[in-house]
This record gives structure tokens, C-alpha cells and sequence, in this order.
């Protein structure tokens, strides 16, 4: 299995477990972070995007999986990808280099290793 279906099964059957025992406000805002990200003035892919410079500043590693790999759904291309991860280096300075090479991995996992 590779990273990402084994990320995407793990994160599903924790969610279940999450929403198993959910009130009322942990229902909220997971529904909350799943209207947040559909299309709207801002196209998913900006979204997703956005998602994964946030996610990378805050060194979140789940959430630059999900990110990745909900980019590699709507189309996202290697170089937004790479002008994003810039961007987010950036802000997030060299603490998130760990990380973007994690999401490099996983980008490249999902689409094959670029020809040099």
C-alpha cells in the first residue's frame, strides 16, 4: 500500500471512531471544515492550495497530506504545487523544510518522479 492509501484509510477510520462519539460542536465544525473548501467566489483548487500553504506553516503533516493529495484530485499541477510549498516556506521560514520535503514525497508518490 502506499503512503497516500494508507494515509486516506487511516484518516477515514478515524474519523468514523471522531464522529462516533461527536457532540454536537465537533459535528459542527467538521461540517464547517467541509463547506469551507467547495467551490465558491474562490475555485477548489485555490482552496486546496491555500490549504496547503496553511497547513505547512502550521507543520501539519496530516493536513499536507490531505492537501496533497486533494490537489492531485482537482488538477493541480507540479509547478502550483512547487510555487505554493515556495510560498509557504516563506512565511513558515526553515522550520517547515522537513515538511515540504514530506509533501514533495508524497506529490511525487502520486505522480511518478519528474524526468531531470
Amino acid at each position: 500500500m502506499n503512503m497516500a492509501d494508507e494515509f486516506s484509510r487511516e484518516r477515514e477510520r478515524l474519523n468514523e471512531l471522531v464522529l462516533k462519539h461527536a457532540n454536537r460542536d465537533i459535528k459542527r465544525f467538521y461540517n464547517l471544515d467541509s463547506q469551507v473548501y467547495r467551490e465558491g467566489a474562490l475555485s477548489e483548487r485555490v482552496k486546496e492550495l491555500m490549504g496547503l500553504v496553511a497547513s505547512t506553516v502550521l507543520r501539519c503533516d496530516d493536513c499536507i497530506a490531505y492537501h496533497i493529495i486533494e490537489c492531485k484530485k482537482a488538477g493541480v499541477s507540479e509547478d502550483e504545487i512547487i510555487e505554493t510549498l515556495s510560498i509557504a516556506l516563506v512565511v513558515g521560514g526553515s522550520i517547515t523544510i522537513p515538511h515540504l520535503r514530506r509533501a514533495i514525497e508524497l506529490w511525487e508518490e502520486l505522480n511518478g518522479p519528474r524526468e531531470i
